[in-house]
């Protein structure tokens, strides 16, 4: 039944997989514990700000060690447990089962799986496959994109991931597992042009000018 590489079959589902990786709770806080170590660099700021302070009232060199470690540990820990909570509601899969004709489905996320819903509670499947194509003389590919929707009940779940392959072959295999359960399935593609870099005229006439007073 699946014939799309994102849509992986086994023997009890077929599983929408959109992002690689395990999930729960633990593993969770596991990926996002290296992640937070960026938060005290972002912050290095104000806490090199708070340590010259200190060492302008006269306090010892070791009591402003102790004092910046201590507040990039909080920062730590802040950044660790406001990065675990936002990845927590991520989608990383959306399995069918079983996996011939599903009559269920659930939402598996970064913090674990929801619970299972009947199949016919998804109203609707919605890819938006966007396409953003280098201008005449760019170096760089373009760029594409896959936008899921999913329509249930008083929510739409929504995420876009990087996509290098077929999206009518996508919903193809969508419609194929999901249309007898009634389940819409819709694809629409947008295609753009990568804006052209526009020349800095501030720079270039400055450069203009200072090479003009040089000759002189």
């Amino acid at each position: 039944m699946a014939t799309d590489p994102l849509l992986r079959q086994g023997p009890d589902s077929t599983d929408l997989v959109l992002r690689v990786g395990p999930a729960g709770p633990t593993w969770n806080a596991l990926t996002s514990a290296g992640q937070a170590l960026f938060t005290p660099l972002a912050l290095g700021v104000p806490t090199l700000l708070v340590a010259f302070c200190m060492a302008l009232a006269g306090a010892r060199a070791s009591t402003v060690f102790v004092v910046v470690g201590v507040i990039a540990g909080l920062e730590y820990l802040i950044g660790w447990l406001a990065l675990a909570l936002s990845r927590a509601r991520d989608i990383l899969r959306v399995e069918f089962a079983p996996a011939g004709v599903p009559a269920s489905l659930r939402l598996v996320r970064a913090a674990g799986p929801d619970d299972w819903l009947p199949v016919k509670t998804l109203r609707e499947v919605r890819l938006t496959h966007k396409v953003v194509e280098p201008y005449q003389g760019d170096y760089k590919p373009a760029v594409s994109t896959l936008a899921l929707e999913l329509v249930l009940p008083g929510v739409r779940e929504q995420l876009t991931l990087p996509f290098g392959g077929d999206p009518q072959q996508l919903a193809d295999a969508l419609k194929a597992l999901l249309g007898p359960s009634g389940v819409v399935v819709a694809l629409r593609t947008e295609r753009s042009t990568r804006d052209r870099p526009q020349p800095n005229s501030g720079w270039t006439s400055g450069g203009s000018a200072s090479a003009g007073s040089g000759g002189g």
